[in-house]
């Protein structure tokens, strides 16, 4: 049985390893990783899915302005591939947009595959006006409303605003 959670401080040595067998050493390369490094995750938007204790899966929402508006960069967005094609991923997504809605954040962008996170609201047509700091394939380049207006006129750089990670979180992880 799968169980959705907060992700703890616990969950950080299972996580990275889990991120490691879903995406490989390369994640760390990855234009999105150069706006979470060295940031802490947005409050409340760090997610795990469990089935009995072992972490399957995870998400994570990082705060950021896009081309000068408050918005979210979602990801990673991982599930361990012995459990893939189960459904996690998909839970993942919908507690963490249910709840970044809850919240009241505007918008979520993402760069990953159209065809997956089209089911979820998630369109290219929304980022036509922002950039990357590093280049991207244009048509992974994602985002969503969660609020009227929210992102639909942004335009300019995204850049990281998520807290930083001060030097106790990182000896505690």
């Amino acid at each position: 049985m799968i169980h959705f959670a907060d992700e703890h401080t616990a969950d950080i040595p299972a996580r990275e390893a889990l991120l490691d067998r879903a995406m490989g050493k390369a994640r760390h390369l990855k234009p999105s990783e150069r706006l979470r490094r060295g940031r802490l995750p947005a409050a409340g938007l760090a997610l795990a899915a469990r089935e009995y204790g072992r972490l399957v899966g995870t998400v994570r929402l990082w705060n950021v302005e896009a081309g000068g508006k408050p918005a979210l960069l979602l990801g990673p967005l991982a599930v361990d591939p012995t459990a893939q094609g189960s459904g996690i991923g998909s839970g993942l997504m919908q507690l963490a947009l249910a709840r970044a809605a809850d919240l009241g954040h505007g918008g979520v962008i993402l760069v990953g595959d159209p065809e997956y996170y089209a089911r979820f609201g998630f369109t290219a047509a929304l980022t036509g006006g922002l950039v990357m700091p590093a280049p991207v394939e244009r048509r992974r380049f994602l985002a969503l409303e969660l609020g009227a207006n929210s992102l639909a006129s942004a335009h300019g750089l995204i850049l990281p605003t998520g807290r930083p990670v001060s030097a106790a979180e990182r000896l505690a992880a």
